[in-house]
């Protein structure tokens, strides 16, 4: 038979039952193997209750030196009661310097205590019981988000000012770096909402007209990333040259605000949109006489596209890259069979090859191809060889070369790229 003897509003500070008739303080911490919260108990005399029942602060401080115990514990192990029990007298009944040399001396949860109110800084300097006499029984999380926040910054040496805490809170990143940021301009005081969104005009004005296109080489959603840092880079000079008085992460975290909103531009329009950058549009594209492409890949899919369709050669084919590509199918064809010509990317390599027919099979003789390698320097640089290619085949990657016949010649140079 269990009973509740006492409980504060706050459901998860332990409440204090009767057991068989036994008092015992109750306490939720941790999960089990299942993710279902535990619930520890341990027994506990009358004047423990008395304590518990009138001092909210030592009610705290017992919670908060024996968490560690229920962390412990783990998903399946007992709670150590003898360790708990003895936390009872020295945490609840004795003089407040000898419960902060004990808090000196044992684990204890300072999160805790710091949601429910507590003075940080005599927290910081071993003083918790003079640090609880503002404690609250309601929790405020954020503020325990805020002090692991500031603390991770001190531990790198930063120090906020005034701007750079506003700058933050506008991007919702104060608390957490990596949060996707956002424009929160309730987040911010009215007093300096006007200096921070000086900041972002500088960061605006500075990428105006940037796009980040997606590289379908990592799949339909990804982003380029030489597109992102030459936005982040650019985005990064103008508002330190602007702002000098800001610290890096105030200004890293303008520069992902620009990056994230270019990025997500990109990914809501249609291919046909993010392919305006390599100067190829619709079925007009191609050049006369092209009327049909075809597209494979290392698994054997293929896809045809057919001119005087409503998208690109160019659209169709970044499509086919981004549905299909993957660690194990990173290499892509576009063949124009009419005309014997090709080109075949090798993403892993950041290479290609262009072939061109030199002479067709006869009476069951195999056709000679003319296979010739290039280096290829990012996807901007794929994107430009496609849609020469399709504009003008094979002739028209003149331009983009050098092209290397021999296979063994290629393979050196691309290794002596790669260890540069």
């Amino acid at each position: 038979m269990r009973d509740v003897v006492f409980t504060r509003r706050s459901g998860w500070i332990p409440n204090v039952i009767r057991e068989d008739g036994e008092l015992k303080l109750m306490l939720g911490a941790g999960a089990d193997a299942n993710h279902e919260p535990r619930t520890f108990t341990f027994p506990i005399k009358d004047a423990h209750l008395a304590v518990i029942r009138e001092d909210l602060a030592r009610h705290l401080l017992l919670w908060s030196a024996v968490l560690p115990l229920c962390d412990a514990a783990g998903t399946r192990g007992r709670l150590d009661e003898s360790a708990a029990t003895a936390l009872l007298d020295p945490v609840l009944l004795s003089a407040p310097e000898d419960v902060d040399a004990l808090f000196r001396r044992i684990p204890w949860d300072k999160g805790r205590l710091i949601a429910h109110g507590a003075d940080i800084d005599l927290l910081e300097r071993g003083q918790v019981c003079a640090a609880m006499r503002a404690a609250t029984e309601t929790s405020d999380g954020k503020r325990v988000q805020e002090h692991h926040a500031a603390r991770r910054r001190a531990e790198r040496g930063v120090t906020l000012g005034p701007l750079d805490t506003a700058i933050l809170k506008y991007t919702g990143q104060y608390l957490h770096g990596a949060t996707i940021p956002k424009r929160l301009p309730e987040a911010v005081a009215p007093a300096l909402l006007s200096e921070v969104m000086r900041v972002i005009a500088t960061a605006e004005q500075a990428c105006a007209g940037m796009r980040i296109g997606r590289d379908p080489r990592r799949g339909k959603r990804a982003t380029d990333k030489s597109d992102w840092d030459r936005v982040a880079t650019t985005v990064d000079t103008a508002v330190r040259s602007a702002h000098p008085e800001l610290v890096d992460d105030a200004v890293r975290t303008v520069s992902f605000l620009m990056c994230s909103e270019a990025t997500d531009r990109s990914r809501n329009a249609p291919m046909d949109d993010d392919e305006e950058t390599a100067g190829d549009r619709a079925g007009s594209g191609a050049r006369p006489g092209k009327t049909i492409l075809s597209f494979t890949d290392d698994k054997g899919a293929e896809k045809k596209w057919k001119a005087g369709g409503p998208r690109s050669a160019t659209a169709e084919f970044w499509e086919f890259v981004g549905d299909r590509s993957a660690a194990d199918n990173d290499v892509f064809t576009i063949e124009d069979e009419e005309m014997g010509e090709g080109i075949q990317l090798h993403f892993y390599a950041d290479s290609i090859a262009r072939i061109t027919t030199e002479r067709a099979g006869e009476g069951g003789s195999e056709p000679e191809y003319r296979v010739e390698y290039g280096l290829v320097d990012g996807l901007r640089a794929y994107r430009n060889l496609v849609s020469a290619f399709v504009r003008g085949g094979c002739a028209a990657l003149d331009e983009h070369g050098p092209w290397i016949p021999d296979a063994a010649a290629f393979e050196r140079a691309r290794r002596e790229r790669n260890a540069r």
